[in-house]
Parts: C-alpha cells; sequence; structure tokens
C-alpha cells in the first residue's frame, strides 16, 4: 500500500530478492523442477548458498541484514556504470583509476560495470560517449564491489565471524572465482570478496555450458540477466536455453 517508495531503499530491495528468490525455488521445487546446479550474481549468491544447502536460513539473512546496515553508511557516495565492452578493454579505460574505480561485474563477453567514485565514473561516461561506445547508469546510489566497499569490510567479517558453511547438495558455481565450489569455501572470507571483489557471471555461465548445463532458469522478479547469458552462449558457439520466471507488469501465473 505504500507505493514504490519502499522498494527504493537498498536493504529493502535485497532482502525483498532473496525472498522472492527463495519462494521461487521452493514453488519450482514443489511442481518437481529441481535445479542440477545454481549460481548467484552478487548478493543473489546468498540466496543460492541457501538453496544448495550451504548456508542455513538463519545464516544467509544474517549475511543480508549486516551487510545492508554497513552499506548504509556510504549511500549516496558511489555509481555504477554498465558499459559496452569486453573485461580486457574495461580494464584499459580504468587504467591509473584503479584507487577509485574499480571493474565491478562481468556479466557478459560484452557486458561489464564499473563501479567507484562518481566523478572518475563521469569523466569515463563522457569518454565512452564521444567514442560511441554504449553505457548507462545503473539506478543505484552505493558502489559495491569497488574501493568504497574497503572501509565496510573490518567490521562486517566481525559480524560474520561465526558462518558456518556446509557442503552443497547440489553443485554451485561461484561468481567470485567464476568455478564450482563444494560450498565449503563460502565462509566469512568469501562473503568479504563477495562483496568487494568482481561478479564474474560470465565466467560462471561459461563453466556451466562447457560442463553441459544447456537449460538456464532466471529465478527474478525480472530476467535482467537473460540477454547476458544469451550474449555468453552466442560467444561460446554452443546452444542453450535460457529461460525467465517472473516479468514484471504481467501476471505472476
Amino acid at each position: 500500500d505504500g507505493g514504490e517508495a519502499w522498494f527504493e531503499q537498498t536493504d529493502s530491495i535485497q532482502m525483498a530478492l532473496f525472498a522472492i528468490q527463495v519462494g521461487l525455488v521452493a514453488l519450482w521445487r514443489s511442481w518437481g523442477v529441481e535445479p542440477d546446479a545454481v549460481v548467484g550474481h552478487s548478493m543473489g549468491e546468498v540466496a543460492a548458498a541457501y538453496v544448495a544447502g550451504v548456508l542455513s536460513l538463519e545464516d544467509a539473512v544474517s549475511i543480508l541484514y549486516h551487510r545492508n546496515q554497513l552499506i548504509r553508511g556510504v549511500l549516496g557516495k558511489g555509481k555504477m556504470l554498465a558499459i559496452g565492452l569486453t573485461l580486457e578493454q574495461a580494464r584499459e579505460t580504468l587504467a591509473g583509476q584503479e584507487a577509485l574505480v574499480s571493474i565491478a561485474i562481468s556479466n557478459s563477453p560484452k557486458s561489464t560495470v564499473l563501479s567507484g567514485d562518481p566523478g572518475a565514473l563521469e569523466k569515463i561516461a563522457a569518454s565512452l560517449k564521444d567514442q560511441g561506445t554504449f553505457h548507462r547508469w545503473i539506478n543505484v546510489d552505493f558502489a559495491s564491489h569497488s574501493p568504497q566497499m574497503d572501509v565496510l569490510l573490518p567490521d562486517l567479517r566481525k559480524a560474520l565471524r561465526n558462518l558456518s558453511p556446509r557442503k552443497a547438495t547440489i553443485p554451485i558455481i561461484s561468481t567470485v572465482t567464476g568455478m564450482a565450489s563444494d560450498g565449503t569455501e563460502m565462509d566469512t572470507e568469501y562473503w568479504i570478496r563477495n562483496l568487494r571483489e568482481p561478479v564474474l557471471f560470465a565466467d560462471a555461465t561459461r563453466w556451466l555450458r562447457e560442463h553441459d548445463y544447456e537449460v538456464f532458469v532466471e529465478i527474478s522478479p525480472h530476467p535482467v540477466l537473460l540477454p547476458s547469458i544469451e550474449d555468453s552462449l552466442y560467444h561460446l558457439n554452443l546452444p542453450g536455453t535460457v529461460l525467465p520466471s517472473l516479468r514484471r507488469n504481467t501476471d505472476e501465473q
């Protein structure tokens, strides 16, 4: 009843996404649709780790809660910029500015996200505009996966010191490493890396397809990553099926 303002708050968004993701998986499972593997994008890894049996519900919510509490201290200080460049081209673009800007996300072979200081990013955006290169501001007001997260890491490490990850019951492909994990490595330090280091979603997609996973279902309120998965499959020159679950402004059923 409060309209959409509630969902503009970062902590609300991330908790709502977690609830929707684990709820959708439970619904699929009730229909007999069981995942052969899971992969989570950035904080989506919390839901993926819970679904794979790595995290208890208490530990999963604890990670989200403490991260969101700390992020409040850096809201409004950073920006994120999606660009149509390869990972290597993106590194060249921000060369010399690594103290201010980081590569935050590699979504596909030609879709990268930069994160960090607004002034530095605006200069990069202006340069990309002059070159005729695709770029788009992401609607967030903090710079995850950037140097601005460094100040938060000691407190996050302390808050998550009692995590107890378990061995995964189904394969989970890490977007921190871009490779399969048995889950036991997803300890306190892993979730520190999850916040600070780049999201290697393109690498995780490639790993899945090269290991004969052919059907991808995006579990989300709207399939924003569907084009990235399709782009990765195209560049691998391998067939695959990419499906959405929910779509915004359409009937859920």
